[in-house]
């Protein structure tokens, strides 16, 4: 009977390699035992395969009393292991080996101090460790620790049960099951079936072969032996010898640890080595790990969010009415635009635009636009929650709710970081237009003018009070020019100021569009860069988590 081999797929290398990948990626993510548990996969793997592999090591497993030191005796054909009956005398594992050439490290690293050169018996066994493992009901607990330590290093495992207890469910819960997924590299014995009726024999070979499918154990091959009369025994020896010839026992009981281990970072719920891991829970669903997939269409919430607790609706009336107020200050008629000054900038009563550069901004401090009410904090909460569950939506367990911290791992940083994009990106809102300066200077010659015409004026009136003669008086018609400069000059500068108020109104509104486009795409930046990159970053790591599972199962 042959060992059921593996589809040709990745190397074995290959899949090491992806097993501690993911075990990378999960790492706190995943419970630290799930990750730990896999760590130590790989390095036993790796260990074992560096080792000799022309060795095969194979372990007669069993509960007290099933005759396993009976059947190692009998397949090494001497009496190598003292034999008991219902008190367990094997108390430490030892080896019978075959051509054992070579396999000094692999022992050590096994830690069987006992070793054996058995006499040359049946088929070739070249090649084989044969291991005595203590009973793994013992009532001592340092015996069930060894085999449960063995159980997990062994490349063959041999698993001998008698009529009385092979439906034991101690065995079948505790490691017939739970190793399903290493049905490669399992072989079951039913010793002892001299102590059967012989039309009994086969009714306890069909049960157990019941009990092994119920346990995911089909196709395992099942021995009826005997170790006292030897029956059984030339068919287990083929099969072993089978087995050794081979020489892939060793890569078969490590693929199927790497593949148990990446069951068991898929679903951590499953106990270890457990076939029952569905191989779907890591699996991509669609849309799932798809890095801005599945939180795409959430920038716009939490940017409006984010926008009205940070004020930008105030911001911009304040940019809307502070560009009217610096217009008129620029621009106004200059015997009343002194009096705009005593009213104040609205920009500046939110510090805004009282620094030209973001350097200086950081010495200035915080803008002073009021704080977020608690409706405003607890809608950004509410965005920031949406924006995880959204991304979580198609993952389970530890990664939606790391998905989840994600998108909140930042958050006690976007209220800073949001004023800073406010008072840097309303910047702006304080640049003089050009043609302020030009109407400001036209001011000041329209304010020349009709100074200069109130002097002439006055010139006029005092050379008059004193009687002093006339000189020649020019005149616009029959209006003199000291009086069409007076006038001119004073109507000119009301009549620019009042025109370019309507500029400033309208250049206001239009400034205060762009700066509500400007703070927007600046607070939408933040949104992205501390709530939707971190959701983002989770979603490709468990993306690549999952891929690095698919390869470590191939």
């Amino acid at each position: 009977m042959k060992l059921l081999r593996r589809k040709e797929g990745p190397s074995l290398d290959s899949r090491l390699a992806a097993l501690l990948e993911a075990a990378e990626l999960a790492e706190g993510r995943l419970p630290a035992d799930v990750v730990s548990h896999a760590r130590a996969v790989a390095e036993r793997a790796g260990v074992r395969r560096s080792l000799s592999v022309d060795h095969t090591v194979a372990a007669l497993a069993g509960a007290t009393g099933s005759g396993k030191s009976s059947l190692f005796n009998a397949l090494a054909g001497d009496e190598l292991a003292a034999v008991g009956v219902t008190r367990p005398t094997t108390s430490t594992a030892q080896a019978a080996l075959w051509d054992g050439a070579g396999a000094g490290p692999l022992l050590d690293w096994l830690e069987i101090p006992q070793r054996h050169a058995p006499a040359a018996v049946g088929p070739d066994f070249s090649g084989l460790i044969l291991l005595d493992l203590p009973d793994h009901d013992s009532i001592r607990l340092t015996h069930r620790l060894e085999v449960d330590r063995l159980v997990e290093l062994v490349d063959l495992l041999v698993w001998v049960l008698d009529p009385q207890k092979y439906a034991d469910a101690a065995v079948h819960e505790r490691y017939l099951r739970p190793l399903a997924g290493h049905r490669d590299v399992t072989v079951v014995v039913l010793n002892q079936i001299d102590r059967l009726p012989p039309d009994a024999v086969g009714r306890c070979l069909r049960d157990l072969r019941r009990l092994l499918d119920d346990d995911g154990l089909a196709g395992v091959p099942i021995v009826g032996a005997s170790a006292r009369t030897g029956a059984g025994l030339a068919e287990l020896r083929t099969l072993l010898a089978e087995r050794v010839a081979e020489r892939r026992s060793w890569s078969a009981r490590l693929s199927a640890d790497v593949s148990a281990a990446a069951d068991h970072l898929a679903d951590p719920s499953a106990a270890p080595h457990s076939s029952a891991a569905p191989h779907s829970s890591a699996a991509p669903r669609p849309g799932a790990g798809t890095p801005g997939g599945a939180v795409a269409g959430l920038g716009k919430p939490l940017t409006d969010a984010l926008s009205e607790a940070a004020g930008v609706p105030l911001v911009v009336a304040a940019v809307r009415k502070g560009h009217r107020h610096r217009a008129v200050v620029a621009t106004g008629w200059p015997v009343t635009k002194w009096v705009r000054r005593f009213r104040p900038d609205p920009l500046r009563r939110l510090r805004i635009g009282t620094s030209t550069t973001s350097r200086e901004l950081e010495t200035v401090g915080r803008t002073s636009v009021p704080a977020a009410s608690a409706v405003q904090k607890a809608q950004v909460e509410t965005a920031i929650r949406d924006v995880g569950e959204a991304a979580a939506s198609d993952l389970e367990g530890a990664w939606a709710a790391a998905v989840r911290q994600a998108a909140r791992s930042r958050a006690g940083e976007l209220t800073d970081a949001v004023d800073r994009a406010v008072a840097t990106t309303s910047l702006g809102a304080t640049r003089r237009p050009r043609w302020w300066r030009v109407v400001g200077m036209l001011q000041w010659l329209v304010f020349a003018v009709m100074v200069a015409g109130g002097l002439w004026l006055g010139v006029l009136f005092g050379m008059d009070y004193l009687r002093l003669p006339q000189p020649p008086l020019p005149t616009l018609g029959v209006v003199p020019w000291p009086t069409v400069l007076l006038g001119g000059g004073a109507l000119a500068g009301v009549l620019i100021a009042l025109l370019s108020r309507l500029a400033a109104w309208a250049g206001g509104h239009r400034r205060a569009r762009r700066v509500a486009k400007d703070l927007r795409s600046a607070i939408a930046k933040v949104g992205a860069e501390y709530v939707l990159e971190p959701v983002k970053g989770e979603l490709a790591r468990h993306t690549r988590f999952t891929e690095a599972i698919t390869r470590a199962r191939a």
